[in-house]
């Protein structure tokens, strides 16, 4: 038998996570329940992992098992878009690109927009992933800002493209205190878009804040207005959701941030010309050189 999963193994797995019931995940897969929980036990034995918890209650994934239906839900979604991608590339050119998702509503209009008559589709997903897939060969194209805080395989290139800065967004009525605590005593929602978090919440504790985590520069800022409270995110992200009556603090918290692009070597001659003018769409600073990481 195959050590690599058929394409029904990740249907199930995938159906399952979503579900939480055999017998659910065996309705939609047009399955019986029985046959789903052998096929389940034979993919199990076959990693070598319990990939679910099951009881009289459901099924729920093991660490291995949420690891595994990612996986599975990703390779599903490039199988069922094989046929789309295919017509499209015959009628005109056509890409696969990535970012993650707080840049996504930035990114994908401005590549668009810059590429022309070229068919862009989209995925959104962390920067380390999206930088695998490109060096797999699944992406064509990966905008991430974590190209120069990891390793990259070996078959890719990363360009610097935009940087940014991190600054503080007052919602209507929060305010900073004075002198070197200007957070004492407040709660701060802070995001980046890099690996940088735990240095930038300490910072914020630093200067006397209470920080507080959110997923994406949007919910940072929503989060922000619910309470009334300091939100510490890029800057070109703080000017895109500000809204009338809130400022951008010209308070300047240390740290910089570097968007690059990433593909496979070399570096095809379209999207680099793209790259020339992603900053300008972004409403992000030009990156200063031209240096490729990988």
């Amino acid at each position: 038998m195959s050590s690599l999963p058929t394409v029904e193994d990740l249907r199930l797995v995938e159906a399952l996570a979503r579900h939480g019931s055999l017998g659910a995940a065996g309705r939609e897969l047009l399955i019986s329940q029985p046959a789903a929980s052998n096929r389940l036990a034979a993919l199990e034995r076959r990693i070598g992992e319990r990939l679910f918890d099951r009881d009289t209650t459901g099924a729920r994934p093991t660490p291995a098992g949420r690891a595994l239906a990612a996986e599975a839900a990703h390779v599903l979604e490039h199988l069922e878009a094989i046929f789309d991608r295919t017509r499209a590339a015959a009628r005109a050119g056509s890409l696969t690109a990535g970012t993650f998702g707080s840049l996504a509503p930035w990114v994908f209009p401005a590549l668009e927009d810059l590429l022309g008559e070229v068919t862009v589709h989209q995925v959104a997903d962390h920067g380390d992933r999206l930088v695998e897939w490109v060096g797999e060969g699944s992406l064509d194209v990966a905008f991430v800002a974590i190209a120069n805080q990891m390793r990259l395989p070996a078959t890719v290139t990363a360009l610097p493209v935009a940087r940014d800065r991190l600054a503080v967004l007052l919602p209507a009525g929060a305010c900073l205190g004075s002198g070197r605590r200007p957070f004492a005593g407040l709660d701060v929602v802070a995001y980046t878009y890099d690996t940088s978090t735990a240095t930038l919440h300490r910072r914020v504790s630093e200067l006397g804040g209470r920080p507080r985590r959110a997923a994406t520069a949007e919910t940072a800022v929503r989060m922000g207005r619910l309470l009334g409270c300091p939100v510490v995110v890029p800057r070109g992200m703080g000017v895109s959701y500000a809204e009338p009556g809130e400022e951008i603090s010209a308070m300047a918290i240390p740290g910089r941030l570097t968007l690059f692009m990433v593909t496979r070597r070399p570096a095809p001659a379209g999207l680099t010309a793209a790259a020339a003018g992603m900053a300008a769409r972004l409403g992000l600073e030009p990156a200063s050189d031209a240096s490729r990481f990988g």
